[in-house]
């Protein structure tokens, strides 16, 4: 979840064509709900929560066999 943010936060920022560096400042309200196991397909949902300047917070829910099995809300900022 935390890559996916990440790339989803400096793929909306336009005007620069280098590669920014993404770090990510917090991770919370982390659950891992239910186990799951290799080759079990899983989706992951990412929604943006804010942002302020270079820093972006979202909710990111994981998704194996139409059951909740983690979530997280990440906040990952970017480099100039």
């Amino acid at each position: 979840m935390a890559q996916t943010a990440g790339v989803i936060a400096s793929s909306r920022v336009e005007g620069t064509e280098k590669p920014r560096a993404v770090y990510f400042l917090t991770i919370d309200k982390c659950k891992f709900r239910k186990p799951v196991m290799p080759a079990t397909p899983s989706n992951i949902h990412m929604t943006s929560i804010g942002r302020r300047k270079t820093m972006w917070w979202f909710h990111g829910d994981a998704r194996s066999m139409a059951q909740l099995v983690a979530e997280a809300d990440v906040g990952p900022m970017l480099t100039d």
